[in-house]
C-alpha cells in the first residue's frame, strides 16, 4: 500500500517557506472531500511519485486538527498533476484527485517497451514508438501500475504493434482506439548527397573575363 503522510495549509501560508522547509505545497480535491490546501515532505512524495506513479492509488493520511475526533483524514487518491521547477526538476506543486473505490475511473497508463526488435537489430529498418501511454477504465484497485509492451515481436519490415494486441488485466477496459498503432518497424531513409548548386553568374563572369583577354592579346 503506497502511503503519504500530508498536512494542512493555509492560504496565508508562504509558498517559498514551505518549500524552504522541504516540503511541497500542494491541493487535493474531487470525491467526497473539499478542497484542502496541504503540503507533503519533499523527500517522501519523490518516492511515493517512483512507485505509484500517477496511476496507481495513494493512501493520503491528511493530519486533522486537535477539534477533530480522528487524528489524521485518510483519502484514497491519485496523484493528477505535478508541477516541477523547470531548471532544477524538483516538484513545487502537486494535485492530489480523491477518488471513489467503489467506482470506475478513466485514466492514462504509461506504456514501458521491453525486449529488442529483430528488425532494427538486423539492419532491416527503424523502429518507431508511437505511442506512450494508453487511457483504460476500471476500479482503482484494478488499475495496473504500467502497460508492458514486448519488441521482440517487431521481426520484419513493416511489422506493427497494435492496441488490440494488448492483454488487459481482468476488470480492465481499454479506451483507447483498438485499431491504435503503438509502435512499427519503418524502412530505413537512404541519406541523399547534396551537390552544392552551380553559380552561373561566376561562370559568365569567368567566361567574360576570358574573351577580353583574348581581345587584348589579338591587339598585341
Amino acid at each position: 500500500m503506497n502511503i503519504l503522510t500530508a498536512t494542512k495549509r493555509s492560504k496565508a501560508d508562504k509558498l517559498a517557506i514551505i518549500r524552504s522547509n522541504g516540503m511541497v505545497p500542494g491541493v487535493v480535491y474531487g470525491a467526497q472531500v473539499e478542497n484542502q490546501l496541504i503540503s507533503v515532505l519533499s523527500v517522501d512524495f519523490e518516492k511515493i511519485l517512483k512507485t505509484a506513479g500517477e496511476s496507481s492509488t495513494i493512501v493520503l493520511e491528511l493530519e486533522n486538527d486537535k477539534t477533530s475526533k480522528t487524528a489524521t483524514q485518510k483519502i484514497d487518491v491519485l496523484i493528477h498533476d505535478v508541477q516541477v521547477d523547470p531548471v532544477k526538476g524538483f516538484p513545487i506543486h502537486i494535485d492530489f484527485l480523491a477518488i471513489d473505490m467503489n467506482k470506475t475511473i478513466e485514466v492514462n497508463i504509461p506504456i514501458e517497451f521491453t525486449g529488442i526488435a529483430g528488425a532494427e537489430k538486423n539492419g532491416l529498418g527503424v523502429l518507431v514508438k508511437v505511442l506512450h501511454e494508453v487511457e483504460i477504465e476500471a476500479l482503482p484497485k484494478d488499475l495496473p501500475h504500467n502497460i508492458i509492451i514486448d519488441l521482440s515481436k517487431l521481426i520484419a519490415l513493416d511489422d506493427q504493434i497494435h492496441i488490440k494486441d494488448i492483454v488487459l488485466p481482468k476488470g480492465v477496459t481499454m479506451k483507447t482506439n483498438m485499431d491504435e498503432v503503438i509502435a512499427l518497424i519503418a524502412p530505413i531513409k537512404e541519406e541523399v548527397e547534396e551537390v552544392a548548386p552551380v553559380d552561373l553568374s561566376s561562370i559568365e563572369v569567368e567566361k567574360k573575363g576570358k574573351k577580353e583577354e583574348d581581345k587584348i592579346e589579338e591587339k598585341a
